[in-house]
């Protein structure tokens, strides 16, 4: 390896990906899975949490009520579920919500959804990761303790293995989600045959706390928002959904039915695990508060456990291993879920990018073949909302889903169009019933996802929706302000303003401050482009200094005219600038080239050392019409016996020649 940051970042990515192996890195649907659907499986683990938590502003007598608010929001997933499979075959190419919007209803509806997504992107990491920290602080105290630092290090981790490539990293993932699947269902179907079949008294450790509730005799429409509130915070079950239609490139052969595939069982799981969490958790009486000293009859010093972990140490109590066990695997899948933002992120923004919204920074594949600067930038700002809002999940989730909502009305709005459209001119009868059939499943979906979207607004947006709504209303913006930006440099750029008339002569400078090597090298240089005027230009800044140069210049055997230019107040940068100006003023058609020497350095600290004067100059002279900037470099001995350690150390160099 040539340097020391090389050398680091081989070890953490690996070796880089020649671009023709990108087929390589298709994925399977038994690694799809755990990629892009352990979003939508994990949030199982606090979605319900977070009926209950809402419910209990009521009371315990409210928890009857969890059931049917879980229902309600496993019917709205087993629409959106059935409405994506019609996304996905109709749009294969990986856009997603965001081409679907944009192809159907136009660019802003598609830039609303872009918008939208990044930043459901952004909470899904923060709100996934905190949640990790909740699981693993109900068996770690430490960690309880500790939830920011625990959330800004899983970032980190995550962030180092997604940037190795979307293979590695789904394979990575692999295991600890199908153990999560694995260890869910078998608590849930031990807890169950207990209770229903064996008629095993179970109790959770909050069973017999009461709850001092915020207020218990809400009735009329309070009750209704308490209901329609819960409602809304167990609809971030259906987060992550999305992810499969963005990420359908990264599916194998045939794409989009594997896809589809990958996205029914997402749903199946998910309302599965959703229902027995809820229906075992009524049943074994688990009393969960927004804060332990609400509970009535709880010890002094008692630590609340999450939902899943009151479960898991109920079902199997008297076998620790079991609970251990699913306290691991649910912390494991909370961070690895977000992975699925990890992989919708990067490829939403390379779209968005390669329609001029986003920095084309974000359009271009790293090392190994992953968007590396989507990755970085994803968890950057995920690491900020976590660090703001202290890595608290009930803080969290209030700005989190509505993005998802957003882009949910609008994916189906412009799939209703899609369908209309295609209906139009279609004349087979077998393909006219598909397409019926597909544009009502996407109208059921529509109306469904429009009513979601309508509650979770009306009850979240003063609870802190509004931060997140704000946010998508400030990257839309942005994203406008970007693409206005390219649209002008292309028109400015276009062929056609070129007039081709050439410059009539050519005016070389070449900036001297003593007599030595890299001043002679500038000029054998200039001279070597034959200009029609060539001259030496150095700066008073010191008298005596100067005249030295002055006796040197006339004493040597160069014939380049040296020209003087005052500076009383001691400048360097104004005073070349003004005499270009004046250069190009006298023969407005000519073009002025100036030499500057530099020096090539072998360390970063000797980059500080030299040069400033020469880059502050470049940096005002490239914004001068008329004039080219040539770096003439002199290498050092220090950036010689640099190159020299390189090529000793590199591997395969006796190979290549060097000794």
């Amino acid at each position: 390896m040539s340097k020391l940051t090389t050398a680091a970042k081989r070890v953490l990515l690996g070796r880089p990906f020649r671009s023709d192996s990108l087929g390589h890195t298709l994925l399977p649907k038994r690694i799809a899975l755990p990629v892009f659907a352990s979003d939508a499986m994990s949030s199982v683990a606090y979605a319900p949490e977070e009926i209950f938590l809402v419910l209990s502003a009521a009371g315990i007598s409210a928890y009857v009520y969890a059931p049917w608010v879980g229902l309600a929001v496993a019917l709205v997933m087993a629409v959106v579920v059935a409405s994506y499979r019609q996304n996905v075959h109709a749009y294969p190419s990986g856009g997603g919500d965001y081409e679907v919007a944009t192809k159907n209803i136009g660019p802003n509806a598609g830039l609303t959804v872009g918008s939208a997504l990044l930043v459901d992107y952004v909470l899904t990491v923060a709100v996934s990761i905190s949640s990790a920290a909740s699981n693993i602080g109900s068996a770690i105290p430490f960690v309880a303790t500790h939830k920011v630092l625990f959330a800004v290090v899983a970032i980190a981790i995550l962030t180092a293995i997604n940037l190795r490539g979307i293979r590695e990293s789904g394979t990575a993932f692999a295991i600890p989600t199908y153990a999560f699947i694995f260890g869910m269902f078998a608590m849930l179907a031990w807890g169950l045959f207990r209770t229903y079949v064996l008629g095993d008294d179970i109790q959770a450790e909050s069973a017999g706390f009461g709850l001092n509730a915020e207020d218990e005799h809400l009735y009329g429409v309070a009750f209704a928002f308490l209901i329609a509130r819960a409602f809304s915070s167990g609809c971030a079950a259906l987060t992550g959904v999305e992810a499969i239609s963005n990420g359908v490139p990264a599916f194998r052969k045939p794409k989009s039915r594997n896809a589809a595939t990958t996205l029914l069982l997402l749903g199946s799981i998910a309302i599965v695990l959703l229902m027995g969490i809820i229906i075992l958790a009524q049943k074994i009486r688990v009393v969960y508060a927004h804060d332990p000293a609400h509970l009535i009859g709880a010890p002094a010093d008692y630590h609340q456990k999450t939902l899943i972990a009151q479960i898991a140490e109920a079902v199997f109590h008297g076998f620790p291993i079991g609970f251990f066990f699913i306290t691991i695997v649910t912390a494991l899948i909370l961070v690895l879920a977000a992975n699925t933002a990890f992989n919708g992120f990067p490829v939403l923004g390379s779209i968005l990018a390669q329609d001029r919204y986003l920095p084309r920074q974000l359009h271009t594949r790293g090392d190994r073949l992953a968007f590396s600067n989507g990755i970085l930038f994803l968890s950057g700002a995920a690491i900020a909302f976590v660090v703001v809002f202290g890595a608290e999940v009930t803080k969290l989730i209030q700005l989190y889903i509505v993005g998802v909502f957003v882009s949910f009305v609008l994916s189906q709005t412009g799939m209703l169009r899609h369908w209309t459209r295609l209906l139009r001119t279609e004349t087979d009868p077998a393909q006219r019933r598909h397409m019926t059939r597909s544009r009502v499943i996407n109208a059921i979906g529509l109306t469904a996802t429009g009513a979601v979207l309508l509650i979770v607004l009306v009850t979240k947006f003063f609870a802190g929706a509004w931060i997140a709504i704000l946010t998508m209303v400030a990257i839309f913006v942005v994203m406008k302000l970007i693409r206005r930006h390219y649209d002008s440099v292309s028109r400015e750029l276009e062929e056609s303003d070129w007039d081709g008339v050439l410059p009539s002569r050519t005016h070389s400078l070449v900036l001297v401050s003593k007599l030595h090597l890299p001043t002679r090298r500038a000029l054998a240089f200039a001279r070597a482009t034959r200009p029609d005027t060539l001259e030496a230009v150095t700066v008073n800044v010191d008298d005596a200094d100067t005249r030295k140069l002055v006796r040197e210049w006339e004493n040597s055997e160069i014939n380049v005219p040296l020209k003087v230019i005052e500076s009383p107040y001691r400048e360097i940068t104004k005073p070349v600038l003004e005499y270009v100006k004046r250069v190009r003023k006298d023969a407005p058609r000519d073009v002025v080239t100036v030499f500057i020497p530099e020096y090539v350095v072998g360390h970063w600290w000797e980059q500080v050392l030299h040069n400033q004067s020469a880059l502050r100059l470049k940096g005002r002279l490239l914004f001068e019409p008329g004039v080219m900037v040539t770096s003439v470099p002199w290498q050092l001995s220090s950036s010689t016996r640099a190159k020299q350690a390189a090529e000793g150390n590199a591997p395969g160099s006796v190979r290549r020649g060097f000794e």
